[in-house]
């Protein structure tokens, strides 16, 4: 499923070709999209945003379309009139004068008045964007130690976007490592310097997911391997992906597990079960 940083590169992509211009025809592949898209043609773009995984793309007439990709769901953008080639299926395409934006295979797709968003049944309950400037790692701290968080396993709370909004599997993986944290750990374990690290690195992650299109890589790290003729996974990831790799940090194999029904990796020397920080 693509993560938050995804997303919001997917929406940077959208925003250069529709934002500010006029949508002159769209093209629906759900039929319960029939009626409320045509309240859209001939409107004007104003903003396409994230919020976590989902997408909210805000009309001039004070509508929105809504779409979450899911597991399969993927945008792209075309000059208008040259479809790409593709087995997808099209579930929504917003046609400019010049350019497209095309929606395949997602599902979760709606047509809402802007004033209905506060009671959206996801928007309305997730926690704040992992991507969001003006979120400071002091209030993922605060989160961390919040009753209704910090008694729960860290390995699902980073799944749950009520906490934070946009993190998931590999983003998960490479946060704890980074934090140098096992992923069994609860938040109420960890002591003051282990949340703030752990708090700083779910930031600074994420951000880095963004600005490298999906890499975690420590960026010293990441220009030196830039100059191998790696794959493109073996060069992504410090942990996530990795099993049985030496860990980047201390060489040791990096273990495979599945933690809430999903793979999750770490390293057993770097992500200790007893270890400085963890309160006995």
């Amino acid at each position: 499923m693509p993560e938050g940083p995804e997303i919001r590169i997917a929406a940077d992509k959208i925003a250069k070709i529709i934002e500010g211009k006029v949508i002159e025809d769209i093209e629906v592949g759900l039929p319960r999209l029939l009626e409320p898209s045509q309240k859209l043609k001939g409107i004007k773009v104003e903003k396409v945003e994230t919020r976590g995984k989902a997408m909210l793309i805000h009309f001039a007439n004070g509508f929105t379309i809504y779409s979450h990709n899911q597991l399969y769901g993927v945008w792209k953008t075309a000059k208008r009139g040259h479809l790409p080639k593709t087995n997808r299926s099209l579930r929504l395409a917003l046609h400019t004068k010049q350019k497209s934006a095309l929606l395949y295979s997602a599902s979760d797709i709606a047509v809402y008045d802007q004033s209905e968003l506060v009671q959206h049944p996801f928007l309305s309950k997730i926690g704040p964007d992992i991507l969001n400037s003006e979120l400071g790692w002091e209030v993922v701290a605060e989160r961390l130690q919040h009753s209704r968080f910090c008694n729960r396993g860290l390995s699902a709370l980073y799944l749950d976007q009520h906490f934070i909004a946009g993190i998931g599997n590999y983003l998960r993986t490479e946060i704890l490592f980074a934090a140098g944290v096992h992923p069994d750990f609860k938040p109420k374990q960890l002591d003051s310097k282990k949340i703030e690290s752990l708090a700083r690195q779910t930031l600074i992650i994420g951000k880095r997911a963004y600005d490298t299109k999906g890499h975690t890589l420590l960026p010293t790290l990441s220009d030196k391997l830039a100059k191998t003729k790696g794959s493109y996974e073996s060069i992504r990831f410090m942990a996530f992906n990795r099993e049985g790799l030496p860990c980047r940090h201390c060489v040791q194999p990096i273990v495979k597990a599945k933690r809430n029904g999903r793979r999750i990796y770490w390293c057993e020397s770097c992500q200790p079960t007893v270890s400085l920080g963890i309160k006995v």
